[in-house]
């Protein structure tokens, strides 16, 4: 008001810039101005107390759930049908405004790496991968509450992301923009990304509900999975979502158990909306709607882009055929307006514009810092890095990805367009100044390997980059790296025997010629600020920290989908037969040794990790049990370790050998010791049961591993789990002995039975009972 008043006095000249005082002659006159401007505001305030007496939904002082009802009542069929479905319009996906109600439009966008599509003057942030690699979730939450804002300003307020199904296809032309293969991590993960998201008054969008981990055949291809394998492998990250109050949930284009997605009801209603507690809207992927009474009967409140099937017809002749009912149609109505009123959609102007300029300073450091801290350091031979600049007088920097083709974001609907990019050849030469010579020789996709070679052997170290990318629609074809960089980095090696390997990728990668090479580096897709991140890495200034989210096969037949019917699919039926055993949980089960196993990365300093404790709670019916640890950093130089824990399950469950239930990023002085404690509580310890419909917790010992990765175990324990009391030791060893020596005669119910049982002799005593060795 203060703002309004003093520019229309400056516009009728009755003060000064200078003094902002107003000169005699002018009193009076400034004095009557004054006057008609609170007429005008009283008569302004009382119109706003008008327009909400008339619109109590606008209201902002009630429960958003009583303006959404309030709301709802006061709108027509054809108001309610308009907002089922999209409209053309400048964004991604559109819905239109209502000017009698007051309601505002829906402007929805990508960005898994910040404002995709054509738009400019955006950040290209890392990968979520890349992010996903810090193991942070505040981290996390920065880097979604960043993308939010530019979103805003660019004036979308429906973000399509995150994107969280499990990297279960090591090719998955997605996996960029996953959180990993662990549901465990990624549901840590996206709870701090849909809050970061919806803190700026921005709506997430958790997708692709469900099973969808494949590009090859999206629209067509039909999943077919059991329900255990759902609930403790793909559902754990849409749960979280929707614990962290996710505004939208977006269904998949695939079939899942011979029914889309998105006309289907157990999918939609019975394990979202009814066993999970989803409270808000479910959309469809662009064109995945397939019909109109079974989509709406099934739970898909909104159809995107388009009208196809929702549109005012269609619906209409449902309702008066009495295929669809009204209180369906409010029911979608209410899940699309109950998010809108809870962040706040309502109670602000839409005052983004899609050309306004977002890109900022403090964005580009952001960019910059994550790109750091999610790079992980694969190899180091005799401490290559990081780099001395004392010790060095020339780097030869190689490969078309170091700078004329830089791979720095994916494709698709997760492409950023932004104004620069920081090229690794750019940060290299910036942080190595006049001290050191720096050449640059293009390579790969049939360069001069000549002139690479002999590049190589005159530098002191040679730093070879390479890249390869992935986008929505496509599979990659093999994990190889594409145009010849695998041959590039034999030459290179061959030539000079201090080759730093820098690799940019969407996910995992084979890498052939990891014995030829003394260090390897990856920063998955890094974003536009690559070039000084990883400048900082290699000459020391940040300490590489980041841990691989997915596991690096040794070949292309070494992963857990190796047979057709598991991927690509045979008729467009693929068949999740490996069941539990994804990712690392496979190389446990069969014992098979990776390229790099999940959890991997290392240090320029050293941790040492001591006997752990297993503290339990007293007469605790959730079992709680609180497992400290204390890790000493005993290298000579600050850094940080992400502190990693997993259960093996008792061998009845026929769960797999480990299974991350936690993590702790945490920063060391040199020398530093400190004590990490990690809280297990009854969900730690569950297993799914289809016939109960619900996760029970599992009687029996669990194996408690502390360490650096899932293979690199530190420190070992272990815990007794009993239903309602502590089980005896004894007889707990005995039940496990014959499951290991009987597993095919199908006494597991039995066991579970007589371990219940136990349990019940002992109602009084805690529910856990603990032992520890190193």
């Amino acid at each position: 008001m203060m703002t309004l008043l003093a520019t229309s006095l400056l516009g009728e000249g009755l003060i000064s810039y200078n003094s902002l005082a107003p000169t005699p002659w002018a009193f009076a006159k400034m004095s009557i101005r004054i006057l008609n401007l609170s007429i005008v505001l009283i008569y302004l305030a009382v119109q706003t107390i008008h327009a909400i007496d008339e619109k109590p939904w606008l209201d902002a002082s009630l429960p958003y759930t009583k303006r959404a009802n309030l709301l709802l009542y006061a709108m027509n069929l054809d108001e309610k049908l308009t907002l089922v479905h999209g409209i053309g319009g400048q964004y991604v996906g559109n819905v239109p405004n209502n000017t009698r109600l007051a309601i505002p439009a829906l402007h929805l966008q990508d960005g898994p790496q910040g404002v995709a599509g054509r738009v400019t003057n955006v950040t290209a942030f890392p990968s979520v991968l890349t992010v996903t690699a810090a193991w942070d979730p505040s981290l996390m939450e920065l880097f979604a509450s960043a993308i939010a804002v530019e979103q805003r300003i660019k004036g979308a307020n429906v973000m399509l992301s995150p994107m969280i199904n499990i990297a279960r296809i090591p090719v998955g032309g997605r996996n960029f923009e996953s959180m990993g293969e662990d549901p465990y991590l990624a549901a840590r993960l996206v709870a701090s990304y849909v809050r970061g998201v919806q803190k700026n008054g921005v709506m997430a969008c958790a997708k692709h509900w469900a099973n969808n981990n494949q590009e090859h055949s999206r629209m067509t291809v039909g999943t077919y999975i059991d329900e255990r394998t759902e609930w403790e492998i793909y559902y754990p990250a849409f749960q979280a979502a929707v614990d962290a109050d996710v505004a939208s949930v977006m269904c998949a284009y695939n079939l899942v158990n011979g029914t889309y997605a998105c006309e289907n009801y157990k999918l939609l209603t019975v394990n979202l909306k009814e066993r999970m507690g989803f409270k808000y809207f479910v959309m469809s992927d662009w064109f995945a709607t397939h019909s109109t009474v079974q989509s709406v009967n099934a739970g898909l409140d909104q159809e995107m882009p388009d009208r196809n099937f929702f549109n005012p017809g269609a619906l209409k002749q449902a309702i008066s055929q009495g295929l669809v009912t009204t209180s369906r149609i409010d029911d979608m109505v209410r899940r699309i307006l109950l998010p809108m009123f809870k962040f706040g959609l309502f109670d602000r102007t839409n005052e983004g514009t899609i050309n306004a300029p977002a890109e900022s300073r403090s964005h580009r450091q952001l960019a910059h810092d994550l790109a750091a801290v999610g790079t992980v350091l694969l190899k180091n031979r005799r401490g290559i890095l990081p780099l001395r600049e004392e010790k060095i007088a020339s780097i030869a920097v190689i490969g078309d990805a170091a700078h004329l083709n830089p791979v720095v974001v994916g494709g698709g609907s997760g492409s950023v367009h932004p104004p620069h990019i920081s090229t690794p050849l750019d940060g290299i030469r910036s942080r190595a100044g006049k001290s050191i010579n720096v050449t640059y020789t293009p390579g790969g996709n049939g360069g001069n390997m000549a002139l690479v070679e002999d590049a190589a052997r005159k530098a002191n170290v040679v730093i070879v980059v390479v890249g390869a990318t992935s986008a929505e629609g496509v599979d990659r074809p093999n994990l190889l790296l594409p145009l010849a960089q695998d041959a590039m980095v034999e030459r290179v090696a061959a030539a000079n025997p201090n080759t730093v390997v820098v690799v940019y990728a969407p996910g995992a990668v084979l890498l052939p010629w990891k014995r030829k090479v003394a260090a390897i580096v990856c920063g998955f897709l890094p974003g536009q600020e690559a070039g000084d991140a990883i400048a900082e890495i290699l000459f020391g200034d940040v300490n590489p920290s980041g841990k691989l989210p997915l596991t690096f096969p040794l070949s292309e037949t070494q992963v857990a989908t190796s047979t057709p019917i598991q991927y690509p699919g045979i008729d467009n039926r693929e068949e999740y037969i490996e069941k539990l055993l994804v990712g690392y949980r496979w190389y446990d089960a069969l014992k098979k040794q990776p390229l790099y196993p999940f959890g991997h990365g290392l240090s320029y300093t050293t941790f040492r990790y001591h006997r752990p404790t297993i503290t339990l709670t007293p007469d605790d019916p959730h079992c709680r049990a609180t497992v400290r640890i204390d890790v000493r950093n005993t290298g000579d130089r600050a850094g940080t370790e992400v502190v990693q824990l997993y259960l093996g399950f008792p061998p009845w469950t026929h769960e797999p050998p480990r299974q991350l239930k936690g993590f702790q990023r945490v920063f060391f002085e040199p020398g530093e010791i400190r004590t990490i404690e990690f809280m297990l509580d009854d969900r730690a310890f569950r297993v799914w049961d289809a016939g109960k419909g619900r996760f029970v917790v599992a009687p029996g010992r669990f194996r408690v591993f502390v360490g650096s990765s899932s293979r690199d175990v530190r420190a070992e324990a272990h815990v007794v789990i009993g239903r309602e009391g502590v089980v005896n030791m004894m007889q707990i060893d005995l039940i496990d002995f014959w499951i290991r020596a009987f597993p095919l005669i199908g006494i597991s119910e039995t066991i579970l039975r007589l371990k219940n049982s136990a349990n019940s002799h002992n109602p009084k005593a805690s529910g856990c009972d603990s032992r520890m060795h190193a």
